[in-house]
């Protein structure tokens, strides 16, 4: 897959495999594969095909769509969203107050 993204020459290369599987593939394969930009889109290719179902707009709009794809696939992203997210959010909160030392 290399060979073909590097004789392509893309200017920009999408990746589709959620978080953080993409951001780790896209950091193991920068330098090899020498395209100005990666971007990860996450679930983006399964909303535009109609394989996942999107949120409903009023929850997109109020910054609770990870709750309705908590919902619709607990099993695999409970970790991500309740003790991951948890975890983030407290060290920012952590970070905002001063506590945290920089370094």
């Amino acid at each position: 897959m290399e060979r073909r993204i590097r004789a392509a020459a893309p200017d920009v290369v999408w990746v589709g495999l959620g978080t953080p599987k993409q951001e780790r593939w896209m950091y193991d394969h920068l330098e090899r594969l020498g395209v100005p930009v990666m971007a990860g889109v996450g679930a983006a290719f399964d909303f535009i095909a109609g394989t996942v179902r999107q949120a409903p707009v009023w929850m997109q709009e109020n910054g609770v769509e990870w709750l309705f794809r908590l919902t619709q696939e607990p099993r695999r992203l409970w970790r991500r969203y309740l003790v991951l997210g948890s975890r983030f959010a407290c060290e920012v909160l952590l970070e905002l107050l001063g506590d945290k030392k920089s370094g």
